[in-house]
């Protein structure tokens, strides 16, 4: 199983924080560093901090040598497909070519009221991602083309540079493998990432995506996971970990309910109980997993993480 770093960035994690993090990634082994693409809070903590995730991608490739770097995800109504473009194809560059692209139609809508990006119903959202996907996955690819849709319009584009990545990016796309999304993916990503699954529920999602994929008469995707993560040593700093967390999330209620309730979906417990979680993932068709960290001064746990790269 290929193993990943899954940071939520909204949460106020500070450069400081960020550079450690890294480090202690490619310091464990494991494969990437991925984070979250918000300009706050999802649990609409409003005083909380985060710094743009592209402008941190590109100075984490000055800072390590070795491990992928990407978002999950970029949401659509951030940014213009040749702003996002611009700024993963430099990244791309800076890193030496070790950027990966995760793109989302954007759902967190307190940010974007905040922060003033416009808020679609769900139907136009869609729209607008799929434009995007085609727009940008052009730019990495082709010399020069024209784009007449309904929400951009590009006349003559030749963007350059290319990635240093050939034929381009690596476009990561994602969603529970509705038939809308899984179409979507089959035609241009590269992977498709589901978040929280069981394994059961990873295996269905697997079968989907191969069906879309059929349709369009290529391989199924690789099928990718993002999930929170809680390890230890052994039993007792589990606990100590869980603890921490529950008290950061503001949860209510006992520690060991608050887990129960968690551990359907998330990798929780010592490396050898990870390892067995990633192995049922494994045979659902799971070819990698980002393991979400929120407990972000927390390095150890990095380190247990590189622990089950070989397990």
């Amino acid at each position: 199983m290929r193993v990943n770093l899954m940071i939520e960035g909204q949460e106020s994690v500070t450069w400081d924080q960020w550079v450690a993090l890294a480090r202690s990634a490619e310091e464990a082994g494991l494969e990437g560093l991925f984070r979250s693409d918000h300009y706050q809070s999802v649990a609409s903590r409003t005083e909380r901090s985060s710094l743009d995730a592209w402008v941190t991608l590109g100075a984490l490739g000055t800072v390590t040598s070795r491990i992928r770097l990407g978002t999950m995800v970029s949401p659509s109504s951030f940014r213009h497909p040749s702003v996002l473009a611009k700024s993963v194809v430099t990244a791309d560059h800076i890193s030496g070519g070790r950027i990966e692209l995760g793109m989302g139609a954007g759902w967190h809508e307190l940010e974007h009221r905040t922060y003033g990006f416009e808020f679609h119903d769900l139907g136009t959202r869609f729209e607008v991602l799929e434009e995007q996907v085609e727009i940008v996955t052009r730019q990495f690819r082709e010399e020069r083309f024209d784009h007449h849709g309904t929400h951009y319009r590009l006349e003559a584009c030749e963007a350059n540079p290319k990635p240093v990545q050939s034929p381009g990016i690596p476009l990561i796309l994602g969603g529970l493998a509705g038939p809308r999304s899984a179409r979507l993916a089959a035609r241009y990503a590269d992977e498709y990432n589901t978040v929280f699954p069981t394994p059961e529920q990873a295996a269905e999602r697997r079968a989907h995506l191969a069906a879309a994929c059929e349709e369009v008469g290529r391989a199924p995707l690789p099928l990718s996971v993002m999930t929170g993560c809680l390890l230890g040593r052994d039993e007792p700093e589990v606990a100590d970990r869980a603890r921490l967390l529950k008290e950061r999330s503001g949860a209510d209620g006992d520690l060991e309910r608050w887990l129960d309730g968690l551990r359907p979906a998330w990798v929780i417990g010592t490396v050898e109980q990870a390892a067995e979680r990633l192995h049922a993932l494994s045979q659902a068709g799971v070819s990698r997993v980002m393991l979400q960290h929120q407990l972000h001064d927390d390095l150890d746990m990095v380190a247990l993480m590189g622990q089950l790269v070989d397990a």
